[in-house]
């Protein structure tokens, strides 16, 4: 689902490293694109990324284990120790993060995952999900390949994409291959958002509003 996803980090150097020491810890196999997730260097055009939440895949409950511990040893801040998470589903197993910068980093585990991949979702906090919601679904039209959206069990939205979840203050969106991203209502929302889907890069530049912009902008 996710092309890429670009953390722009206040010390790039410091994020690399916490990436770096974590991502082998989760049993991924070595086919995994290190492009799908990039840490830059934050700049006064482009903002450093703040209040965003990425998911990544683990291959078992014993590396979400691994994930915790080590980042916890290195001394980075805990975001919620290793568990079961039954309000996300029956069979969530997840442990978080935080990075340099104060993203919450999580290992996860859970029925519904993404098949192949690094990242399994991305929540992005909003001050209005619906606005949001419509943004995206708009972008169907900007940004649709030939032959127009993909549907996949749900409302058609940004392409190949399906709104799967519609309530307050919140909305879902999933990719054919599972993975999903999630708007969500919020005082402080997302900064510094660099997310490319479905071929369409969609920009945040100061937390209230998105742009769209192609891949290769």
């Amino acid at each position: 689902m996710f092309d890429r996803v670009a953390i722009r980090a206040s010390d790039a150097r410091a994020s690399a490293r916490f990436y770096e020491l974590l991502l082998p810890t989760l049993g991924l196999p070595k086919s995994v694109d290190p492009s799908e997730l990039a840490v830059v260097e934050a700049s006064e055009q482009e903002p450093v990324t703040r209040g965003l939440h990425v998911g990544l895949l683990a291959s078992s409950v014993e590396h979400i284990g691994a994930f915790w511990r080590a980042g916890v040893e290195a001394g980075y801040a805990s975001d919620g120790e290793p568990g079961p998470r039954p309000e996300y589903s029956v069979d969530y197993y997840g442990a978080f993060l935080l990075d340099p910068d104060g993203n919450s980093v999580e290992a996860v585990l859970h029925g519904n995952r993404r098949n192949g991949g690094l990242i399994d979702h991305v929540w992005i906090r909003v001050l209005n999900a619906s606005m949001t919601r419509r943004f995206y679904e708009m972008t169907a039209a900007q940004a649709a390949p030939a032959g127009g959206t993909v549907a996949n069990g749900g409302r058609a939205g940004t392409p190949g994409y399906a709104l799967v979840a519609d309530e307050p203050g919140l909305a879902r969106f999933r990719g054919p291959a599972g993975g999903s991203f999630t708007v969500v209502e919020g005082a402080q929302p997302t900064t510094g958002l660099d997310m490319t889907i479905g071929g369409a890069r969609f920009i945040d530049d100061d937390g209230r509003s998105l742009r769209l912009r192609s891949a290769v902008d």
